[in-house]
């Protein structure tokens, strides 16, 4: 009777027992089917020495098949209002972005090299600002390990990105094991050591569809923060295309 159990007890893990990708489909598919959004962002920038600067932003985003649009156009403080950054991801090849700079009244383009650079200042690089994209990482095809991450029950779950000119060399997350929702990421630089980890918090329910209310990021190696906070976010507000045309960043 005790091999009996046991050996029901080894099937039933088997069949719960997800893959990285597997478990990544499902945190794609809870943050899935918002259709666009729109908020104010709050961003926190925290240099080495504890010194704060705070900006604020609005942000539109739309749900396309194939890559999501983003556009984020600065209002405060006065050095940085006007200034646009216009995102168009791509699952099989380099995003398209563009910023827009109000002194100069021209609009740049982000090459692919320059994407693991720093946005705006930020401990966000323009590589971070895309959506999370399942066809742009590659998954260890193992069972994923669980974990206990300041007391919550977790998946790990290590991608690797598959496109050209990342700055990373893996990304690890760690996935609420009954929500499906992210917690953190940890950033592995080119020389593949800890670069930073993002924590994910306040997470609401909007229309039925999981939005992220707080990104944290710590920079290990240079001891900066950052953090953005989004606020009075609505989902499924008709948006279209032509609201993320490229000449919307020079009105």
């Amino acid at each position: 009777m005790k091999k009996l159990v046991i050996s029901g007890l080894l099937i039933a893990a088997n069949i719960f027992a997800m893959s990285d990708f597997e478990l990544a489909q499902k945190n794609d598919e809870v943050m899935s089917g918002f259709e666009d959004s729109s908020s104010i962002m709050t961003m926190t920038l925290v240099n080495a020495k504890g010194q704060m600067r705070i900006r604020s932003m609005k942000s539109i985003s739309l749900e396309k098949e194939g890559g999501d649009k983003s556009l984020i156009e600065f209002l405060s403080p006065a050095d940085v209002k006007g200034t646009k950054f216009l995102n168009y991801e791509h699952a099989k090849k380099d995003d398209d972005q563009w910023l827009y700079l109000p002194a100069l009244k021209r609009v740049k383009r982000i090459s692919s090299k320059n994407k693991s650079g720093s946005f705006m200042g930020s401990e966000f690089s323009y590589e971070d600002l895309s959506s999370f994209n399942i066809d742009k990482y590659d998954f260890k095809k193992e069972d994923a390990k669980k974990e206990i991450l300041n007391g919550k029950e977790v998946y790990k779950v290590q991608r690797v990105p598959n496109y050209k000119y990342s700055g990373y060399t893996k990304q690890v997350s760690y996935i609420d094991v009954n929500t499906f929702l992210n917690y953190q990421v940890d950033y592995y630089d080119r020389k593949k050591s800890l670069l930073k980890s993002a924590y994910f918090s306040q997470y609401k329910k909007i229309n039925g569809v999981y939005r992220v209310g707080k990104i944290h990021i710590k920079n290990f190696q240079n001891n900066k923060e950052s953090t953005l906070v989004w606020d009075n976010e609505t989902v499924k507000n008709g948006l279209k295309n032509k609201d993320f045309h490229k000449r919307v960043l020079k009105k």
